[in-house]
């Protein structure tokens, strides 16, 4: 059993007393790891150890900047299929969605690859009589991400190449609950040519945390998780003159139009409703039919393709050729509030159509595993439509019309995602002007932008005005300074 370390000024390093947690493989219940608890000491020093070698870092030419993180990319792309793997063992999902998620890992490092244009500013000349107006993007400081437990890989590389090849030092606080894979990924960090303290990867709990938010040389915090911690994320930083980025819940609506292509729908539903086990802030998880025919037809045909999803280890070898297989979810914890969940809506009066209790994996009895769950009959206001699951748990619901649709997702605290199926352009048009969500699909289950653009959500999904990925979070990592210069004629 593997003992994690922490990575701090370029090298690995114990923490100072003896205070470890266990790390869960959930599709067997085994132990698979030891990961420290960094006490806020330890993560003090390591903020200030970030903050000297920003000091230095912030000059490093941007093209020099953005070297290491081309061979960054190299060593992941060929270290694929193991960190894929690692990843599996410790969070549940199948391997073609841990190897989804490495591809976004090398989409956002190859766009922040472009950081000698991505910082660029502007000049005007000739602001006034005489006058030159300049705006030039500077690099702040030390800034820190917490982890998911969900995609403990790819959402650190939302923020990571981005505030290194802007010239800040960047500190990861990796999940608690799925620690390995981003200490697998700093081993190849490690080997990428940074300059001691550019990158910190620190292993714990709220103690870090609180270090973000709370030590003056912390300049910014991005986060992805539960509403609620978003908002007391949000609120401390704020107290403290911090930026921050708090992505929060999500409950995603797709809306199926009578002209929707069927057997194409279907496949798009299973894939974002049951990927992951629904442990993704951009999992759908509630199906909004438009008309009588097509709610009784995506009832009957959803749940007939529901039944066909594989439930076991993802690593199973006996699984590794079919199309569609769903693991555990996260933790007991985790399976007690989804199975609650489901009992719920039961008592509510939404109709059960397909229950995933009691599901029972042969030789895998110690696993945190749910079936494919589908309520039909559900109503706005139902505790089941209102709660972010995180659960392979769907909602299917009936409306007269796409009106009655878009406020049905207009109505609701979360606004992260949404999509529609439909051939007809006005009511794409119609949908995409009018829903309240961040990210918008049409023909797309999963309507998650690829790295070129930006990622977030509304309402309640984000609490930031700067969105992850892309150019757009360059506006979170460096400070304009904005230069107006005259220079008069030398006498004489």
């Amino acid at each position: 059993m593997k003992t994690l370390k922490n990575y701090i000024n370029g090298k690995w390093a114990d923490i100072e007393g003896d205070s470890y947690i266990d790390v869960e493989n959930p599709s067997t219940g085994e132990i698979i790891a030891r990961s420290p608890l960094t006490s806020r000491a330890e993560a003090d020093h390591a903020i200030e150890t970030a903050h000297a070698a920003y000091l230095s870092w912030k000059n490093v030419p941007v093209a020099r900047r953005v070297a290491p993180l081309f061979k960054l990319l190299s060593l992941l792309q060929e270290n694929e299929e193991k960190i894929s793997r690692t990843l599996v063992e410790e969070m549940g999902k199948s391997l073609p969605d841990a190897r989804a998620e490495m591809k976004r890992i090398f989409e956002n490092i190859e766009v922040a690859c472009g950081m000698p244009v991505l910082q660029q500013g502007n000049k005007l000349i000739g602001c006034s009589f005489d006058m030159d107006g300049e705006i030039i993007r500077l690099p702040l400081g030390v800034f820190g991400m917490i982890a998911p437990f969900n995609f403990p890989a790819m959402v650190p590389f939302w923020f990571l190449p981005y505030a290194i090849a802007s010239g800040n030092t960047f500190i990861v606080k990796a999940s608690r609950q799925v620690p390995c894979t981003m200490n697998l990924i700093t081993e190849y960090i490690d080997k990428a040519g940074l300059p001691p303290g550019v990158f910190t990867l620190l292993n714990g709990d709220r103690a870090i945390a609180d270090a973000f938010m709370e030590h003056p040389l912390i300049r910014g915090v991005s986060l992805v998780g539960s509403t609620k911690t978003c908002y007391e994320v949000a609120k401390k930083c704020a107290a403290n003159g911090k930026r921050f980025q708090a992505m929060g819940g999500a409950k995603n609506h797709l809306i199926v139009m009578p002209d929707a292509r069927l057997s194409n729908t279907i496949r798009n539903l299973i894939t974002s409703c049951y990927g992951c086990a629904g442990q993704r802030c951009m999992a759908a998880s509630v199906i909004v039919c438009v008309g009588d025919d097509t709610y009784r037809t995506i009832c009957d045909e959803f749940v007939k393709a529901s039944r066909k999803v594989i439930v076991t280890n993802p690593l199973d070898p006996k699984v590794a050729d079919e199309e569609m297989v769903m693991g555990p979810v996260i933790s007991a914890k985790a399976k007690r509030f989804i199975l609650d969940m489901i009992e719920t809506g039961v008592q509510e009066g939404a109709r059960l159509l397909l229950d995933g209790r009691g599901l029972a994996v042969p030789g895998y009895e110690k696993g945190h595993f749910v079936g494919c769950t589908v309520f039909a009959d559900v109503k706005p206001g139902m505790q089941i439509h209102r709660t972010e699951i995180f659960g392979p748990v769907v909602c299917i619901m009936k409306v007269t019309n796409l009106d009655e649709a878009i406020k049905i997702i207009n109505d609701h605290e979360y606004g992260n995602g949404a999509s529609i199926y439909t051939q007809n352009g006005f009511y794409v048009r119609k949908f995409k002007i009018e829903t309240n969500a961040g990210m918008l699909g049409v023909n797309v289950g999963i309507p998650a932008p690829v790295a070129y653009l930006p990622f977030g959500g509304m309402k309640n999904s984000q609490l930031a005005d700067i969105k992850a990925q892309g150019k757009a979070v360059i506006n979170f990592y460096t400070e304009d300074k904005i230069i107006t210069e005259r220079f008069w004629e030398e006498e004489g």
